[in-house]
């Protein structure tokens, strides 16, 4: 089980007071670190963005305005505007203008100002009033009453470790502007059923909107893959590589098992001292040291959302005994595991 971030708490009425407060529909469901199997390791990647926890907000906003949005730690953010334009600000870098059919993704939670115009004065996003029509989906309407803007607005968790990772690699802001090629009928299309979904609020909406999520995050990474240099470079470059790939999907698919060095190689069909030379070049780290943080981070998310024993969890991620696994989790995380899991259970009855 993976508690809500404080971020939620803001909303009253749907959560109370507190740190880790309630439950976003009383759960936040992981996905299992199961992966099917495919033969694509950066697509085996993508597969695991599938989103736990979406909250949904439709914005009627009318000039002059403005929102500005504070840190949100451990979530990432969808924007579509669908009526309308506005400019947006991440960081100190120069707003820039957005218009229908325009998608934002901010992947890392940092703070972000929408503005009706560049010196709109902005307030407090968890100042303005909002209608809660649901647990995840809430209408604000806010503004001067000048020229229409409308966007929905998403605030979604990815939990999988791999997804973590590949945050990491991400810039601050995906963008992803109105499409005029043959190629991007779909993005139309999909951009058309989430203003119609967010503006119908017909039965089954809210799911039906965070599946189109899942297909918008994706779109936009795959977006970016396909045209930043810096995606050709460290562990995006080691899931593209044919070779190193391969071995980083079977790792990633058996924390299990016994890996040595010799054993990925041979997945890899390389030689034990060219494969590890390869692996630490695009990665940035030896094979197994990689191993090892991927098993202790897969574990840590375990740990918070099973009730499994401590020796069952060591032998899920590849430790022979609990002790060994013990040992390889305080150093990594300076507290042992049964504390981990105490923490998140005081967590969940505040």
């Amino acid at each position: 089980m993976i508690l809500i971030p404080d971020f939620f708490a803001h909303r009253p009425g749907l959560w109370t007071s507190g740190k880790f407060s309630r439950k976003l529909g009383g759960v936040w469901t992981t996905p299992s670190c199961a992966i099917p199997a495919m033969s694509d390791p950066l697509g085996e990647t993508l597969h695991m963005f599938r989103l736990t926890g979406t909250l949904y907000c439709r914005a009627e906003l009318t000039a002059p305005w403005g929102i500005d949005v504070p840190a949100l730690p451990g979530c990432m953010t969808l924007q579509v505007v669908t009526a309308g334009r506005c400019w947006l600000e991440v960081g100190d870098a120069e707003p820039y203008l957005i218009g229908p059919g325009s998608l934002t993704l901010i992947p890392d939670g940092v703070p972000h100002r929408f503005r009706s115009a560049p010196a709109a004065s902005t307030r407090p996003l968890f100042d303005i009033p909002v209608q809660q029509l649901s647990d995840r989906y809430e209408i604000m309407r806010h503004g001067g009453g000048g020229e229409l803007t409308q966007v929905t607005y998403a605030v979604l968790r990815p939990d999988h470790v791999a997804a973590r990772r590949l945050i990491a690699q991400l810039p601050p802001v995906l963008h992803l502007d109105r499409f005029d090629d043959d190629e991007s009928g779909w993005l139309h299309s999909t951009l058309r059923l989430v203003a119609r979904e967010a503006q119908a609020l017909q039965p089954g909406g809210e799911t039906m909107l965070t599946r189109l999520a899942d297909v918008l995050v994706v779109q936009a990474i795959r977006s970016w893959l396909d045209a930043a240099p810096e995606a050709r470079q460290g562990w995006l470059a080691a899931l593209r590589d044919d070779q190193i790939g391969r071995a980083l999907t079977v790792l990633h698919r058996e924390p299990d098992r016994d890996w040595t060095v010799g054993a990925l190689a041979q997945q890899a069909g390389m030689s034990r001292s060219a494969f590890a030379a390869r692996f630490t070049d695009l990665v940035g780290e030896p094979v197994i040291r990689y191993l090892a943080t991927w098993r202790l981070q897969l574990a840590h998310d375990h740990l918070q959302r099973s009730a499994d024993p401590l020796p069952m969890v060591a032998r899920r991620f590849g430790y022979q005994s609990e002790a060994a696994f013990c040992r390889a989790f305080k150093r990594a995380y300076g507290v042992p595991p049964g504390q981990v899991r105490r923490e998140r259970r005081s967590a969940g009855n505040d």
